[in-house]
């Protein structure tokens, strides 16, 4: 128990070293943007008596390490800033984040029942025609790009002349599960299936290997020698002892969904922190970009220390270390 603690203590520890890092990083880039908020707020005819007097009042002529600090203690108050028109980017987020982590987390639910399934059926037909038909599926989802499938997806099903119309094409408002789950279920479909393509391909080259791995420890010849039924074997102990390795793949799928799901969020019109990011692009505001950029960023480190804790947790000879 002493070695788990220290374990889960440094990571803990590491947690706001990263959180710095991630945010002076993104901090000191977005400084470099060619972006006058002051012009951008008051427009082209605002004076510069009132230019000056907007960079004053919104410490824009502050030192950037001034700025920084600044910034830092109102994240650290759960404020993110305001947009150049006045409005509260910490609302704006507190809107978006919710969506953008419900099709991150069921596209990577999908692609982890699927590549569970075709991982261990791969292992199980070691180099016979199974495993090969799944090692071609795995390599074709490895190479369908996540935006691509999702507009063949809108071209096959969406509402679209030519297409079947089972799905929106565009979501014009977001339903949530607990208003209509019918209607949440059709509106997330073919987004969440865009993200979990590409992480099934990854996550199932992983979990064969480690259900390959696994079988050929002495233990499983052992068991089936002594009569147990290799099902048996393999639902009991195979098969939880090698979803340890690929739990910490995981994490950093989860992380790359969530980037994924921001670019599906903007073709299939979903309101979340991709929509977002586009608006603060399109409108050359940077204050969005950077508080958007810094929760995601800060969303993936959270995420990553939480999947290795429980690597810790689950891993008995990770915690005997």
């Amino acid at each position: 128990m002493s070695n788990l603690l220290r374990l889960i203590g440094r990571r803990l520890l590491a947690l706001p070293i990263m959180v710095l890092g991630v945010t002076l990083l993104v901090f000191v880039v977005m400084s470099f943007s060619s972006a006058d908020p002051a012009r951008l707020a008051l427009g082209e005819a605002a004076s510069a008596d009132a230019l000056e007097q907007y960079r004053q009042a919104h410490h824009l002529n502050d030192p950037l390490l001034q700025r920084y600090w600044d910034y830092l203690v109102g994240l650290a108050h759960g404020d993110l800033g305001t947009t150049f028109t006045g409005v509260k980017i910490t609302d704006m987020v507190a809107a978006a984040f919710p969506i953008t982590l419900q099709l991150t987390f069921i596209g990577i639910f999908v692609a982890v029942v699927l590549a569970t399934i075709l991982g261990v059926i791969a292992a199980l037909y070691r180099d016979a025609w199974p495993d090969q038909v799944i090692r071609v599926i795995s390599i074709l989802c490895l190479a369908t790009p996540s935006f691509w499938l999702a507009l063949l997806l809108i071209q096959w099903f969406g509402d679209i002349p030519g297409a079947t119309g089972t799905f929106p094409s565009v979501v014009t408002q977001w339903t949530s599960f607990g208003d209509d789950p019918g209607a949440y279920a059709r509106q997330i479909c073919l987004p969440a299936l865009a993200v979990a393509v590409p992480n099934t391909g990854t996550l199932t080259r992983v979990v064969r290997t480690a259900m390959v791995e696994e079988l050929d420890r002495d233990y499983v010849r052992t068991a089936i020698g002594a009569g147990i039924p290799k099902h048996v074997v393999v639902a009991r102990n195979v098969l939880r002892n090698a979803l340890i390795t690929p739990l910490t793949v995981l994490g950093l799928r989860l992380g790359y969904a969530m980037g994924g799901a921001v670019v599906i969020e903007m073709i299939f019109n979903i309101q979340g922190m991709g929509q977002l990011i586009f608006q603060g692009i399109t409108r050359n505001d940077i204050n969005i970009v950077q508080g958007v950029s810094i929760t995601v960023a800060l969303a993936f480190i959270i995420i990553n220390i939480v999947v290795d804790m429980l690597y810790v947790l689950v891993n008995p000879r990770i915690r005997s270390v």
